[in-house]
């Protein structure tokens, strides 16, 4: 999902959450402060694109799976389903048992204003408004082409005045109020992957059709959390939900965790706090400060505070020790780039790519703006996952002047003479605005002109889907640990409003993806892994950035928080041990 960010907008390191800039804050409550670096465009689960607006969906909203919490390598686990699927031996039939008695939040969109018993036909209607080409979902990627019959339904309902959510799609059916079935086209071995990303998340449709087009500011769902109504303003306050089903802590994870802390609440009921409050907070620097005066849970590290919170061997200075802050360092599964605009002609001209990659100071953004702490990336798959390979070596990532002249001389524009002015879109924020006038300081220094543009987070999201960009700074995080999360990004048939927003178009690529994305894992599927990674490296789709690593500082008074790519849901297992935080903040 994902999970975009900027390379440029550099998310402040992916979970750029846990922050809070609240001015005064009772130590003695169980509460969460977070922190959210962009604004949340909405809270329907279909359009839950984003790192920013996933986090905050997944307060509210639940669905079939989830990653554990604490098992690494991650591992899925039943979540609204009652145990993992039964699986037909073609590898086509998915059939899922639904957790009994789960309630929807109480809400007036329901008879006397209480929630109703969720059911397996929920799914059937949550999946369909995921296909519904009314609603131009940016997670239609996810299914499109996987389950009988729902290409067919979307494509009959295209030209429909309404929608016809009555029609049965065959791969898609409640069996009975407790029994859901999916068909698939073929074996897709990350299909269940996708039932645990929020795109796939149950709501009710009775709460849809009261809100109508409202829907998107009136979370409902089943989850630990309840939002009465999101007003897009500055603060997002969530209440502990009265009505949430029996739900536990894992009582077992990764061999470390006992020893760090992360089972002393196993077996308890969970959430473990009252309230959660997110403040909007595009800057980094008021987080910072707050940070220091205790009044925030937790921070991921700004690049320019650094260098007095890290020491060089990687330790956390002794005085913010002293204070029981805790040092997470937790390498990232993403990638940053900047991308093309394809559906923008100028960018089929390849040797204007390669003199673009190659007037790139990778070296000296990974200084600015990671301190040195990330892998400059050489292609779309990171490290840690099935078809990185850590031997290759783009032949255009590495800075050189040069050649880059006279490529951009070969590709028709010597000097950048004729070629127009480039529009690089960011979202909104110091540092964003910091990375684009790097990359715009790179590229004069071969001729060619770029104008930064800044953009709040939802505008940014809606000019990819638009196709109205010309490149733009952005970032992956990874949905499922799987290689074919991040070459999904270069699919053809994924374009915008879809994942590959940079409209990317190659038939050999396509037709090695398909066959990819099909196999089980295998020796033979990494390879293949490894020649789509290295084809498309040389044929820069995106100028590639980095892949990060996660600086996060804890306060010691947060229990529970360990570092997750998976992060939807995580507030539902994190604590505060109110007595520490007393006698901690006395030394703030």
């Amino acid at each position: 999902m994902k999970n975009q960010i900027s390379l440029i907008l550099i998310f402040t390191l992916i979970f750029s959450s846990l922050v809070s800039c609240t001015k005064k804050v009772d130590k003695n409550e169980k509460a969460l402060y977070f922190t959210v670096s962009a604004k949340i465009k909405g809270l329907d689960p279909i359009d839950g694109s984003d790192a920013y607006s996933a986090a905050e969906i997944a307060r509210v909203y639940e669905g079939l799976l989830e990653f554990d919490y604490l098992k690494r390598p991650y591992t899925l686990t039943p979540n609204l389903a009652e145990s993992m699927p039964t699986v037909s031996k073609d590898g086509l039939t998915y059939t899922f048992k639904i957790r009994p008695n789960v309630l929807f939040q109480d809400d007036k969109a329901f008879p006397g204003g209480k929630g109703r018993v969720m059911v397996a036909q929920d799914f059937v209607y949550s999946i369909k408004r995921l296909a519904d080409p009314k609603l131009n979902s940016s997670g239609w990627w996810l299914l499109d082409g996987k389950v009988v019959g729902l290409n067919a339904w979307k494509d009959k309902n295209s030209n429909a005045a309404t929608v016809n959510y009555e029609e049965e799609v065959e791969g898609l059916k409640a069996i009975d109020a407790q029994t859901l079935q999916f068909k698939l086209v073929k074996p897709f071995p990350q299909f269940l992957y996708s039932l645990a990303m929020p795109f796939t998340f149950v709501v009710a449709r009775e709460v849809v059709e009261h809100y109508g087009k409202d829907f998107l500011n009136h979370p409902v769902g089943t989850g630990p959390f309840v939002l009465p109504v999101f007003t897009q303003s500055n603060q997002i306050v969530y209440t502990k939900n009265p009505t949430f089903r029996d739900k536990f802590y894992p009582t077992e994870g990764e061999e470390s965790d006992k020893a760090n802390g992360y089972l002393n609440d196993a077996g308890k009921k969970l959430p473990l706090v009252e309230k959660i409050v997110v403040d909007i907070v595009i800057e980094t620097q008021p987080s910072w400060l707050s940070f220091q005066k205790g009044k925030l849970d937790a921070l991921s590290i700004p690049k320019d505070n650094f260098q007095s919170a890290v020491t060089p061997d990687k330790q956390l200075n002794p005085e913010m020790k002293s204070k029981g802050i805790i040092l997470q360092i937790t390498p990232s599964l993403d990638v940053t780039y900047t991308a093309f605009n394809f559906a923008n002609p100028l960018f089929n001209n390849l040797k204007l790519r390669k003199a673009m990659s190659l007037a790139c100071d990778a070296e000296k953004s990974n200084e600015l703006f990671n301190s040195n702490t990330a892998v400059i990336a050489q292609s779309v798959i990171p490290p840690g996952i099935a078809g990185y390979d850590k031997n290759y070596k783009n032949p255009y990532v590495a800075r050189n002047l040069e050649l880059a002249k006279k490529l951009l001389a070969e590709a028709g524009y010597p000097e950048g003479k004729g070629l127009p002015v480039i529009n690089y879109d960011t979202a909104a924020s110091t540092t964003s605005r910091q990375m684009g006038e790097f990359f715009a300081k790179n590229m004069a220094e071969i001729g060619i002109k770029v104008n930064v543009i800044i953009n709040p987070w939802p505008e940014f999201q809606n000019k990819i889907a638009n196709k109205t960009t010309m490149t733009y700074g952005i970032a992956w995080s990874a949905d499922y640990p799987d290689a074919e999360n991040f070459l999904q990004l270069l699919y053809s048939k994924n374009g915008a409003p879809g994942s590959n927003g940079a409209n990317y178009n190659n038939p050999v690529f396509d037709e090695l993806f398909l066959k990819a994305s099909l196999m089980q894992d295998s020796p033979e599927r990494t390879a293949l892994y490894e020649k789509l990674n290295k084809m498309v490296a040389e044929d820069l789709p995106w100028l590639f950035g980095v892949h990060r690593t996660s600086f996060v500082l804890v306060q010691g008074w947060l229990k529970n928080y360990k570092y997750t790519e998976f992060s939807h849901g995580q507030a539902l297992y994190l604590d505060v041990d109110t007595k520490l935080k007393e006698e901690l903040l006395k030394k703030f």
